[in-house]
């Protein structure tokens, strides 16, 4: 790692150290290193980081260390992504992506950067089909299973539709074998993934919860009609909007397949396996709706998950503590809510960019977004509310977001509570 470190920093340097009458700066365009005359062969490198401030209320009996807290604000970096890629060759493509998540105050220290993908795809045919192998994000169900989380409209992804995240992938990428391409405007994914060891897994109970035997393959697949503008499957990673730059209509759909990757005590106290399987259908329009750059971008989602009976699991971004003293609470401690479970979940998204230029060279784009879910598990609905705006200080290059989230609260019977709220500040820097 260091030495790819060291390599990353000698070339950028050489690039700025470049006399500008070189011919080796015909090689540096568009932020490409050229690998041919015309090119259409390149490498890339982009980076990214999105830090966040928050002020928020804890879950009851949250503690931190140890000691109980009902509220604070905490500061941390939410994501941080390398990215290198490239056409090698007219059929030959490679993507890579290293980086970091979630590293606040109570993280272990210096752990450095993980592999999030590593793979390389050949393309038996440029736009209708590619095959490729390794570590990557090519994800079944639906359209924000795997986002691209630097175009995001909110000041997150719907983290909800990563049904596997870090049970049995690597923040929702997965060890497998995909098929992607386009038949005419139809654009397909299929993918065989080789799922991660189950760790820290709950005992069985009479609740399902993942199985830590040695797993069947998993099957992913989404299709999505594109009736308007053409969208780009270079990467696994599908834009969140485009600000006005397209005009995009595209429906969806998509399936998680996994055979006995659940299991659970039945009547009679034997364990007894089930399979996952999972349904998404999905809507996303984003396009310009005036004269001055102003746009307007939607997504619906219905996603029908079965993980079992009465599975839950519980989710909460870049969590400020690392335990709960009151048993009594399902969520636990910190900003945990019942994220995923078996049911059906509705999820709904809407935003509007301003005009060009509204506050001297930049803009607002305010947006609004709930996760409804009916999980098995629950005596009540289960909403997650998120609302914000951003200010596109350089469209994704440099953007501020503000936003205000609020989240359920249930105890151990599925009763719901009352609800917490949080604050959020967000700084994202891309270099794209």
């Amino acid at each position: 790692m260091k030495n790819l470190k060291y390599a990353l920093a000698f070339l950028g340097l050489s690039a700025t150290f470049l006399p500008e009458s070189t011919q080796a700066q015909e090689f540096f365009k568009d932020r490409k290193l050229y690998l041919n005359e015309d090119g259409s062969n390149y490498v890339k490198f982009t980076f990214m980081t999105q830090a966040w401030l928050r002020s928020m209320d804890y879950n009851p009996g949250t503690t931190i260390n140890g000691v109980e807290k009902s509220s604070g604000a905490d500061i941390g970096i939410r994501r941080y992504r390398v990215q290198m890629y490239g056409q090698l060759t007219d059929r030959v493509f490679a993507y890579s992506q290293f980086g970091e998540n979630n590293f606040n105050t109570i993280s272990d220290r210096k752990l450095g950067f993980f592999v999030h993908d590593a793979y390389g795809e050949y393309a038996v045919d440029k736009a209708r089909l590619s095959i490729g192998i390794g570590l990557s994000g090519w994800s079944g169900l639906s359209r924000f299973s795997s986002p691209s989380v630097g175009s995001v409209l909110g000041i997150d992804a719907p983290l909800f539709l990563q049904t596997t995240n870090d049970v049995n992938d690597q923040f929702l990428r997965k060890l497998s074998v995909f098929l992607k391409g386009k038949l005419g405007k139809l654009d397909y994914r299929l993918q065989m993934a080789d799922p991660l060891e189950v760790k820290n897994s709950p005992p069985v109970v009479n609740e399902a919860t993942f199985s830590t035997d040695p797993s069947e393959m998993q099957w992913n697949g989404y299709f999505q009609y594109q009736f308007l503008d053409q969208e780009s499957n270079m990467t696994p990673y599908l834009t969140g909007t485009y600000q006005g730059k397209k005009k995009v209509f595209n429906i969806g759909a998509g399936f998680i397949y996994q055979k006995d990757a659940m299991w659970m005590l039945n009547s009679t106290g034997d364990v007894e396996k089930s399979d996952m399987v999972h349904f998404a259908a999905d809507v996303f329009y984003d396009a310009p709706i005036g004269a001055s750059g102003q746009a307007v971008s939607f997504y619906g989602n219905v996603t029908s998950y079965d993980f079992g009976k009465n599975y839950i699991r519980n989710g909460g971004a870049m969590n400020p503590a690392n335990g709960s003293n009151n048993p009594v609470i399902l969520n636990g401690g910190g900003n945990s809510f019942p994220m995923y479970g078996t049911g059906t979940v509705i999820y709904a998204q809407v935003g509007y960019k301003f005009k060009d230029n509204l506050i001297g060279q930049t803009t607002l784009m305010p947006y609004v977004s709930l996760q409804h879910a009916d999980y098995d598990r629950l005596n009540d609905a289960m909403n997650f509310f998120d609302a914000g705006v951003n200010w596109l200080l350089d469209g994704n290059v440099s953007k501020f977001t503000v936003a205000y989230q609020s989240r359920p609260i249930y105890d151990i019977g599925g009763e719901k509570t009352g609800s917490k709220g949080a604050i959020i500040a967000q700084y994202q820097v891309l270099f794209n």
